[in-house]
């Protein structure tokens, strides 16, 4: 089977083009015959589910080994039929057609929720025949579908004279395309988010039932009230009831306090999302810089916790009295969010290489200092500069001539589409009319340099904004 970066896709490639999995297992086969499919291809992603040759689901490779590694798991479902276990999970099914563009396809894919995403999809023909594509070959696909669009678009911005009707259609393209990518960096985040948010909640609901309890011995006690008892015998009857006036009444205000620190915090958070995508300022706007850089570090808080395989990375403020800023504050949190994802990603492959070191000194320095170095200044009286730098390994001098270049990156395959810092030097250049750099010496981190007027210089079209 092909892999979809080996094929010669455009940007009206459909799903049709790409290879797809047609291994089917009936129902009341048992369930260690979908083991053995598993073990027997490595790459399959998923296995299609039928009754009598017709299609009724599917179960992931994910999904299948997740649930045979539980307690009991392989007891309960290896030797029953495989639809016990379909019953069971009753796994979503996500079925696109095959006539279904790669670039519709995949934004579809991203809008599903942080649990899903990963998940195969189900790509239907006319003939109503299902086979499974694995999400990481879509998005390969998408990677080249992007890389012709963007190779098109320089093709056309040369010839912008003679055809610039053209011209605007592919800018369109462009910015659909644009907007992809800022949503798959929003959805490497999801799972960050998502533990921050969970956190909260299970504080609130672990303290619901205790509250719930007190209410309860609350209205017997209003009830007794409403019955004109006095106090000790309204003491007497609550004690029989097992209730404990005096502890109900020193808990339950911690109780409640409880909940609203988490409920405070979750509104924290919401507010720091909506604020970092400021759906609502598309134009330019004057805004605080440093509200928008502590916004994109709420987001980015549960990568900067310390993890099994290295310590917290400190964030070192020092920030200067900045007047409010003229600008795009949404693409510019974008800037901001790409640069310190880079930041949190080079401290911790630096620290991973330091473990590895037979020198004890260099490992010790990196274990105990993982750090990011966010400064803010007015540099004159229309220009403000934000440095954002790091204590890592820095970066090579020949790889510093191509980090703003498309599709540039030294991240493995599936972790960096190379588009973050192409995507950030455009929005701080064309958008800004600024400028953005980056200065590295090898073994002392890398710093990345931003500087943008205060007021935006407004034109009548914006392609002269920054003539």
């Amino acid at each position: 089977m092909k892999s979809a970066n080996e094929l010669n896709l455009t940007a009206e490639s459909t799903l049709r083009e790409l290879p797809v999995w047609t291994d089917y297992l009936e129902l009341d086969h048992p369930g260690y015959e979908l083991s053995r499919m598993f073990e027997q291809n490595p790459l399959l992603p998923g296995v299609i589910l039928t009754r009598d040759r017709e299609c009724v689901g599917m179960i992931s490779r994910r999904l299948f080994f997740e649930q045979m590694s539980r307690p009991y798991g392989l007891g309960l479902f290896a030797g029953r039929p495989v639809e016990y276990l379909y019953n069971f999970l009753l796994p979503d099914l996500f079925i696109l057609h095959e006539e279904t563009s790669i670039v519709d396809a995949n934004k579809a894919a991203l809008e599903r929720s942080a649990k899903l995403v990963y998940e195969p999809i189900v790509v239907v023909n006319r003939n109503f025949q299902y086979g499974l594509l694995d999400f990481h070959q879509l998005l390969l696909a998408y990677s080249q579908v992007h890389l012709f669009t963007a190779s098109r678009l320089r093709t056309e911005k040369e010839r912008v004279q003679r055809a610039k009707a053209d011209f605007r259609d592919l800018q369109q393209n462009y910015t659909r395309l644009l907007q992809n990518e800022k949503m798959i960096a929003l959805g490497q985040l999801v799972a960050g988010i998502a533990h921050e948010v969970n956190n909260p909640i299970n504080f609130i609901y672990g303290n619901i039932s205790y509250a719930s309890e007190y209410v309860q011995e609350l209205l017997f006690i209003l009830k007794s009230y409403q019955q004109n008892k006095a106090y000790p015998d309204i003491a007497k009857e609550a004690q029989k009831q097992g209730i404990d006036i005096e502890f109900l009444m020193d808990d339950l205000p911690k109780v409640l306090s409880s909940m609203k620190v988490g409920a405070t915090r979750i509104s924290e958070i919401v507010v720091s999302l909506r604020n970092f995508s400021r759906l609502d300022q598309a134009e330019l706007k004057f805004v605080d810089i440093h509200e928008g850089i502590e916004n994109t570090l709420i987001i980015l808080k549960h990568n900067l916790k310390p993890r099994p395989d290295r310590p917290e990375i400190q964030i070192i403020r020092e920030y200067s009295n900045l007047p409010l800023v003229e600008c795009y504050a949404g693409q510019l949190n974008q800037v901001f969010m790409n640069i310190i994802s880079n930041a949190i990603d080079a401290l911790s492959e630096a620290y991973k290489i330091s473990v590895g070191d037979d020198d004890h000194r260099a490992r010790s320095k990196v274990k105990r200092d993982l750090k990011i170095y966010i400064q803010s200044k007015l540099i004159d009286n229309n220009h403000i500069m934000v440095r954002i730098g790091d204590n890592g390994l820095g970066i090579p001098k020949n790889i510093q001539a191509k980090l703003f270049d498309p599709f540039f990156t030294t991240k493995p395959v599936g972790k960096g589409t190379g588009l973050g810092l192409s995507i950030s030097h455009q929005i701080i250049v064309e958008k800004h009319c600024g400028d953005i750099h980056c200065i590295s010496n090898p073994g002392k981190g890398a710093e990345f340099i931003i500087k943008i007027p205060i007021k935006a210089v407004h034109k009548e079209h914006e392609s002269l904004l920054c003539e």
